[in-house]
């Protein structure tokens, strides 16, 4: 195999960025190519039953190796279509996730919150690292908004579709009458930029002001002006970063925020485009939309995209989104593969 010869090359070290990158472009063959010598060896299997079908004796057996050969090759046949579907660029890429509470009050703050540490436990299942870049703390404990960003290999693939409305509907703790209520909040998932190859910002178009941190109740008061605003005076997005000690790395991180978010305006407005042309259930991202709703007195986690309910939201709020994502992501697929047919 090539690859294989390139990365066994006595100078293949040489250039490490290079040298990772094939072994990125192996990895992801890899397992395309075994599937590939499945289906070879399938059809082998197959075309062997059809020979043996010649013996009277052994036809019946025959006719079972047959069956299973056929539906092997089926089966193998949608797989390495999955597989050979255009890869979104992105898909490797750590992201920003963005939680805002919305309607709601002081709940949708709570159940901000609860959403926050659902993703942070998801993403220490898998692996990653999860920072946080900036917060706004309620009264009663929750985030009006939240925002960090995670760190890990696919970590995008992952979350992508997770952008859109959270409804959730529960007893408040502060409910005396045990009355159930309805809030919301906005998750955006975002890309994290690459700040050479996607985007260029002008210095004439970014206003930077700093101020002093504080924590939550008044903790950790910091008494130099090391958070950092940046207000993008084209659009008018604003990020703020707080998190770091340091001005210098809250201003990098701020930058690197605005960047993903400017990243995902332009790819919002192109689907926007698009979407005059064909309608897809699952890859907009679009915030307004209302994609998901945990019902507590039920115990249930219901997808509107794909029409999933499932009875195990305390799982869920613990982070096992495992089964959540990977319907998406089949409906996804199921999506992509069926606009190739229609093209084909």
């Amino acid at each position: 195999m090539e690859l294989d010869a390139l990365l066994a090359a006595e100078d293949a070290t040489r250039d490490l960025d290079r040298f990772r990158a094939l072994g990125r472009e192996r990895a992801e063959i890899e397992p395309v190519v075994a599937r590939f010598g499945e289906f070879g060896r399938a059809e082998g299997d197959l075309a062997a039953a059809i020979e043996l079908a010649h013996d009277p004796q052994m036809r019946e057996y025959a006719d079972e190796e047959r069956h299973a050969a056929e539906a092997r090759l089926a089966a193998l046949t949608g797989e390495l279509q999955a597989m050979l579907l255009p890869k979104d660029p992105s898909d490797e890429r750590n992201v920003f996730i963005e939680i805002r509470a919305g309607t709601g009050g002081d709940e949708s703050a709570l159940f901000a919150a609860d959403l926050f540490r659902m993703y942070a436990r998801y993403a220490e299942r898998q692996g990653w690292r999860v920072e946080i870049v900036s917060e706004s703390a309620s009264d009663l404990g929750g985030y009006r908004e939240i925002v960090a960003r995670i760190a890990g290999n696919g970590v995008y693939a992952k979350l992508k579709f997770e952008s859109g409305g959270h409804r959730v509907q529960r007893v408040p703790e502060t409910e005396a009458q045990g009355r159930i209520h309805t809030s919301a909040c906005t998750v955006a998932v975002l890309p994290e930029a690459d700040p050479v190859a996607d985007v260029t910002i002008n210095p004439a178009d970014i206003r930077i002001d700093t101020f002093r941190a504080s924590g939550a109740g008044g903790q950790h008061i910091n008494k130099t002006d090391s958070a950092v605003r940046i207000t993008h005076l084209p659009t008018g997005i604003v990020v703020e970063c707080q998190d770091d000690r340091s001005q210098h790395r809250n201003r990098a991180q701020a930058m690197a925020v605005l960047a993903s978010r400017l990243v995902d305006r332009e790819r919002r407005e192109r689907q926007q485009k698009e979407a005059a042309h064909r309608k897809s259930l699952i890859g907009s991202g679009d915030r307004s939309e209302r994609i998901r709703t945990y019902n507590f007195p039920q115990g249930r986690v219901t997808d509107h995209r794909i029409n999933l309910t499932l009875y195990k939201i305390d799982a869920i709020m613990q982070g096992d989104l495992d089964e959540l994502i990977g319907a998406l992501a089949q409906e996804f697929q199921a999506e992509q593969l069926a606009e190739l047919a229609t093209e084909a």
